[in-house]
């Protein structure tokens, strides 16, 4: 598959890219209201990446698993992180 090919399954997906980026920059603009600043790396990566996948949802197929399925492992990622630091 060549990246043109690649480029229009995606944005059968999830949407024009334009407005994916402008939904999920407002969310991420969002997210640092908070006590962003006091994060860990991991967590502000984590959060930065459900972001995407909901950008993508609320731009494109919100019936489409996968990205249902990615924000969950993100969230487990840092779940599982704060259960070995309790240990």
């Amino acid at each position: 598959m060549n990246i043109t090919d690649t480029l229009k399954e995606r944005e059968a997906l999830y949407g024009d890219f334009e407005s994916h980026a402008r939904i999920t920059q407002y969310i991420k603009t969002a997210m640092m209201d908070g006590n962003w600043a006091a994060l860990t790396s991991d967590k502000k990566e984590a959060l930065e990446m459900i972001a995407h996948k909901m950008g993508r949802i609320l731009n494109g197929d919100p019936e489409y698993h996968d990205s249902w399925h990615d924000i969950e492992g993100y969230a487990r990622l840092v779940a599982d992180s704060l259960v070995k630091e309790d240990k």
